[in-house]
């Protein structure tokens, strides 16, 4: 009999999965999913049924649909992603924010800002600039503990992607929320700045408030071809921020036609101009190819 899980990690060939009779039971894939080129993913909600042949171990026979799927990370059904971003050493580049919060925008789930390295620096004109545009911005410090709590709070009850370039102190900030993890974290290397990566593959963290959350391999592992799937025409509907119905032209780009409402809002500084400057790198990089 068919019953349901989530899938917490698949490593090996092996995927452990979250049952209500078993806790977390260790599954093998029935031939049928291989067969079918279905590669099951943490954050799927699968059905299983014991092998009566190896009692200690389930059988995955089907993958329920997605609600979004990520090849890098290994990981499907996320409610929102959390983007680490640190304006101490390492800087983040604020156009990989933007980026991924089309990303996130693009796959329908959430994007929350978390300036962490808070007692390093403050990050006001970011957290502000986000804050602007609509987003949540949660400041933290692993080194304090500010903001741990609020960041608990905002990841009860759903599924949650941790994510951000190397060396912003994503391994702390999971350490201090599920203590008996210990993850290993790394040293910022001193050549070029920015962390080494310490995550090996995804898998989801059962969170003491319910809810899940995934640590993912490092940023340059990040499916950011992900927004191969959206028209260049289209990119602006991903920018919250972007006023609608402002143009003369319905088809308006938003780069050198007249009368734009866009265009007009970053002259007069309604909206940003690092933002706006990351739409035409984008649109221009949507434009050329569909991956980039």
């Amino acid at each position: 009999m068919n019953k349901p899980g989530l899938l917490i990690r698949a490593h090996g060939g092996f995927f452990d999965v979250q049952t209500e009779e078993h806790g977390l039971l260790r599954c093998r894939a029935r031939g049928r999913l291989h067969l079918d080129r279905v590669e099951p993913l943490a954050g799927d909600r699968v059905l299983w049924e014991m092998d009566i042949h190896h009692p200690e171990y389930g059988i995955l026979t089907g993958i329920e649909p997605r609600k979004n799927a990520f090849i890098r990370p290994n990981v499907a059904n996320l409610d929102q992603m959390i983007f680490v971003a640190s304006m101490a050493r390492p800087q983040t580049d604020p156009f990989l924010i933007d980026q991924m919060s089309v990303v996130a925008s693009v796959a329908g789930c959430d994007f929350i800002l978390c300036l962490n390295k808070s007692d390093l620096n403050r990050a006001d004109e970011l957290a502000e600039l986000y804050q602007n545009c609509g987003f949540q911005v949660i400041r933290t410090s692993a080194l304090t503990g500010e903001g741990i709590d609020k960041l608990r709070s905002v990841l009860a009850g759903r599924i949650s992607v941790l994510t951000g370039n190397s060396g912003v102190g994503k391994t702390s900030l999971i350490n201090l929320m599920i203590p008996q993890l210990n993850r290993e974290t790394a040293e910022i290397s001193e050549k070029h700045g920015r962390g080494r990566h310490t995550t090996r593959l995804t898998e989801l963290f059962s969170m003491p408030e319910d809810g899940y959350l995934a640590d993912t391999p490092g940023f340059a592992a990040l499916e950011i071809d992900k927004l191969t799937e959206l028209p260049a025409e289209e990119l602006a509907f991903h920018f919250s921020e972007f006023p609608s119905g402002q143009c003369r032209f319905p088809d308006c780009r938003h780069i050198n036609e007249p009368i734009c409402g866009v265009r007009s809002q970053v002259e007069d500084g309604r909206i940003s101009e690092s933002r706006y400057s990351s739409y035409l790198r984008l649109y221009q990089q949507l434009s050329k190819n569909r991956s980039f």
